[in-house]
């Protein structure tokens, strides 16, 4: 047989292999639990949600023109593979009045990447924190009030906004949240 066709035969084989796996992505392999690992997959896989705890609310200092809080979410990723988690979207709210609107962390918009993201590993929580400074408006004397005598009752309501740790397979996944203190 002729050197060149062989060499044709062989460069084709690893080419459609090649094919097949850059567009089947996840749609055929499953890497998300252990025991699906390297299995072919005709159904959708499916993403188990990231666990998200408030691990810290605390008041550090309060004077007559503004307030600072630490705000500290635990996040575990209860995946056999990384997550990529790109923000955490959240709301705090005192005695159900809304106080602010953050974010940690951007998601990517278009065709531009972001690297403001985290690497959450498998089965290792990491905190991920933010501090909030809230201005004295004069308006609200009974914030400032619980803000100083720290008798706040806080609820935190938000969204994590995650995906795949490879950003071609899967989709984006939401996991909602609310805690009350």
């Amino acid at each position: 047989m002729n050197s060149r066709l062989i060499l044709a035969l062989v460069a084709a084989v690893i080419a459609g292999t090649i094919g097949f796996i850059a567009f089947s992505g996840s749609q055929f392999i499953n890497d998300i639990s252990k025991d699906g690992l390297g299995k072919i997959s005709p159904a959708p896989i499916k993403v188990i949600p990231l666990q998200i705890e408030l691990v810290n609310l605390s008041i550090v200092e309060v004077t007559d023109e503004q307030a600072t809080i630490q705000i500290d979410f635990q996040v575990t990723d209860p995946n056999y593979k990384s997550i990529i988690l790109q923000m955490i979207k959240y709301e705090l709210y005192e005695s159900g009045k809304r106080i602010t609107t953050e974010e940690i962390g951007q998601r990517p918009e278009g065709m531009v990447d972001v690297s403001n993201y985290f690497t959450i590993l498998s089965n290792s929580p990491q905190i991920i924190g933010d501090k909030i400074t809230i201005k004295n408006t004069g308006n609200t004397p009974e914030l400032w009030s619980a803000l100083a005598n720290n008798t706040a009752k806080w609820t935190v309501k938000g969204e994590a906004y995650y995906n795949l740790s490879s950003m071609t397979s899967g989709q984006e996944n939401i996991t909602p949240f609310e805690f009350t203190r």
